[in-house]
């Protein structure tokens, strides 16, 4: 595969007389900026390994979101598009008799993290119709699979751009969260608060609507570990590449997190924590010979400021991803249209970006990001990435300095051989 960090030392082909037309209208876009501001800056064109503007290219940086290209292009890599997320339905009882499973019934998460209520009465249901009525034994929620590190003391508490996360956990219902009632003054009010414990709010919730649907459960709700042997009664799951798109598309931090320990869970063999899903990140990164100095990934949303990333990385990996033939497409249609879709639905509306660039952003205080593929008028690829670090300002000016390098990007016309 070509290398992005070689490329960044070739001398440049021949170019139309446009190309440093695009420089100078970049950094004029850039002057505009106060000198105390941070900004990292590569433009490549990997078909012809041009870099065609780099600015602190090199320089480790907190990527914010740009974070989950490395979650989503690693999970890619390791686990395939056709990769299913699973939630399943277990029970010890191999035999059931005349309706009634002798045994205990265990809700087991693999780290799926869009299962909800409705289908866990779906489960139910296909309960029903192998005509299961009696549960002899308890009802036990499992999420073994990850480890119970549901939280992380580097995530930001007072992140005015992120929602705080529901606990991180292989079994997940309702995206971790509940709904209580309280005294607000004088009146009661329903608030939505995060679950304390999720395999067991899990078992719990599946208890009772079992008992809702018509199925005797003697039992209680418990939280444990299945045995090794058991049979599978029902099951929901999600393919990767759908899952990604959550990821990518609407920058969702919880779902990024779960995907992370996703993989290291299945990369290691073993269960689901923060060192097996780092290791994991950074041999996709040796193994595919990316740039990684100065690169530290410790998360798989970007919450925490521990994670520094060059814009060197993020183009190798965007890079690596536009030549893997197997997985470019789940990629690309992960990643937020411009003008359409995502966190990019409302940007570069009008111009001839929209509908055309495909883009990952990031935001945290003080920063703000922006990488993914771009067609120039002349259709040639561009791989950009941008980091911009800030102390004066706010987000939308900066991001309004990223639109403007998109949009002056798209009248590089490159000379044919």
């Amino acid at each position: 595969m070509i290398k992005l960090l070689a490329a960044l030392l070739l001398i440049s082909v021949s170019f139309g007389t446009s190309k440093e037309k695009i420089k100078d209208r970049i950094d004029s876009v850039l002057n505009k900026i106060s000198s105390s501001t941070t900004i990292g800056i590569l433009i490549y064109n990997p078909l012809m390994q041009d870099t065609i503007y780099r600015l602190n290219a090199e320089r480790s940086m907190i990527p914010a979101s740009n974070t989950k290209l490395f979650t989503t292009a690693a999970a890619l890599s390791i686990l395939g598009g056709d990769f299913l997320v699973k939630t399943k339905l277990l029970t010890d009882d191999f035999n059931p008799t005349n309706g009634t499973i002798n045994g205990n019934l265990y809700l087991k998460g693999f780290g799926n993290p869009v299962f909800r209520d409705s289908d866990l009465v779906k489960m139910i249901e296909e309960l029903k119709v192998l005509g299961i009525k009696k549960i002899k034994g308890n009802i036990i929620g499992d999420d073994s699979y990850f480890d119970d590190v549901y939280t992380r003391d580097d995530w930001i508490k007072d992140e005015v751009s992120n929602v705080k996360l529901p606990p991180i956990s292989a079994l997940v219902l309702n995206r971790n969260k509940t709904k209580v009632t309280r005294k607000s003054g004088r009146r009661i009010r329903e608030f939505t608060v995060d679950v304390n414990d999720p395999p067991l709010f899990a078992a719990q919730k599946l208890r009772e609507e079992l008992i809702n649907g018509g199925v005797e459960v003697t039992g209680n709700a418990a939280k444990g570990e299945a045995p090794e042997t058991v049979q599978t009664l029902a099951e929901f799951n999600i393919q990767l590449r759908d899952l990604i798109k959550y990821v990518n598309k609407n920058s969702d931090n919880f779902y990024a997190e779960c995907l992370f320990k996703i993989i290291g869970a299945e990369n290691s063999g073993k269960q689901g924590n923060a060192f097996y899903s780092t290791q994991a990140i950074l041999e996709f990164i040796r193994d595919n010979a990316i740039y990684s100095a100065g690169t530290v990934v410790v998360d798989g949303s970007g919450i925490s400021r521990f994670n520094q990333i060059t814009p060197a990385a993020i183009g190798g990996v965007l890079e690596k991803m536009y030549f893997d033939l197997a997985h470019f497409d789940d990629f690309y249609n992960s990643l937020s249209t411009a003008g359409t879709d995502g966190t990019l639905r409302r940007r570069l509306i009008g111009t001839e970006a929209e509908n055309n660039l495909r883009g990952k952003t990031g935001t945290l205080n003080g920063v703000t990001s922006l990488s993914g593929y771009l067609t120039t008028k002349n259709n040639d690829d561009l791989i950009i990435s941008m980091i911009i670090e800030f102390n004066r300002g706010g987000w939308n000016y900066y991001k309004k300095i990223e639109d403007e390098i998109i949009e002056a990007l798209l009248d590089l016309e490159f000379e044919k051989p």
